[in-house]
Formats: structure tokens, sequence, C-alpha cells
């Protein structure tokens, strides 16, 4: 699928911000197509639901806030410490739970490095508007039961695409999207 993008002559010379949950597959695709262009941020509500899910009852609520409250600050330097220190903690009670804190870690810190976490983490720090319109779109095609082909299938997502354009969100803070494509741009030359 990412492939039929390139054939579609679709630009990424500047580098490109692409917003995955921690699916190993997404991102070696993702990797393997964009190469070093790839700009990865990680699925933070992802990343938090997972070390969650290695925690007792009793201590889900109090992690939640912790990692929630690290990734809200807008500093890089210190959201890392806040999540390392939250790293040393879990190892005291959970190492399943901190190795998956410490796994692409630095992934969902992505827009903090970009220094624009606190412009557009609401839209562009989780899957969540992915995730929307997977939902949404799910409505207007789940009555389809035999597609008779691929091409039938692509007409009704860009159908259900162009119904549904009017009630989708605008990215929070979309007049400064020329602030993110020049941090996505510094940060592409620099990767190479």
């Amino acid at each position: 699928m990412l492939k039929q993008i390139l054939a579609k002559k679709f630009s990424f010379t500047d580098g490109l911000l692409v917003v995955i949950d921690g699916s190993k597959g997404l991102h070696k695709a993702v990797v393997d197509v964009f190469g070093k262009k790839a700009i990865i941020q990680r699925c933070q509500w992802h990343k938090r639901e997972n070390v969650l899910s290695y925690l007792s009852d009793r201590d889900k609520s109090n992690f939640k806030t912790k990692i929630q409250n690290a990734y809200r600050e807008p500093d890089y330097n210190k959201a890392k410490l806040v999540l390392q220190s939250i790293h040393k903690e879990l190892l005291k009670i959970n190492q399943n739970a901190a190795n998956s804190l410490q796994e692409g870690l630095e992934e969902t810190l992505t827009l903090h490095k970009l220094k624009v976490a606190q412009i557009f983490s609401r839209s562009l720090a989780t899957t969540n508007c992915i995730e929307n319109l997977n939902s949404q779109m799910a409505k207007f095609v789940r009555n389809v039961k035999h597609w008779t082909n691929s091409n039938q299938r692509q007409r009704w997502v860009a159908a259900a695409l162009l119904e549904l354009e009017n009630n989708l969100n605008k990215i929070h803070n979309f007049k400064h999207l020329n602030k993110l494509q020049e941090a996505i741009k510094i940060i592409s030359v620099r990767n190479h």
C-alpha cells in the first residue's frame, strides 16, 4: 500500500511525519519505503496502555497519571527524564511494564524533539485521528458483504471519505503547520 503511494508521485523530499502505533510490521514498512525521510511519532496512548496492561489494578491509576504528565511536559529533555524516572520505578514492581515503557520510547517523544509538542500533541501524538476515521468509515462499508474486486473497495472508501470530510476535525493549531514542516525538514536534513 505504501509503495502505491510512491507510485502516485507522492513527494516527501523534505521529510515526512508518520504517526503509528507500536506495530513492528508497520514500522518496518514505513522505514523500508520512506527510509530516513520518515520521522516516526509512536502513539503515546498505545504506549501508555501497553505499559498499564502489565500492572495490577491498584498500580494502573498512579502510573497512568505519571505517564500522561510526562508526555504533557513540552520540553524533550524534561519529558525524557520523567519517563526514565518512571522506568526506574517500574523496574521495582514489574519488569514487563518497565520493558514496555523503554521499547520505542524515543519515538514517543518525536514531537518533543521537533520542539512542537506543545502545539501539535493534541492531534499528532496519538493515532486517535486515524482510528476515529476508521470507525466512521466502517459505518459506510459495514453492510457491503461481497466485494467484487479491489477497485470497488477503493471506490467505496473514496466515497466514504468524501462523505466524512466535513465531519472531520482539523488538526489542532493547523495554522502553525509551517512550524512542523520546518522542524521536519531540519531533522530530515540531519538524518542524511
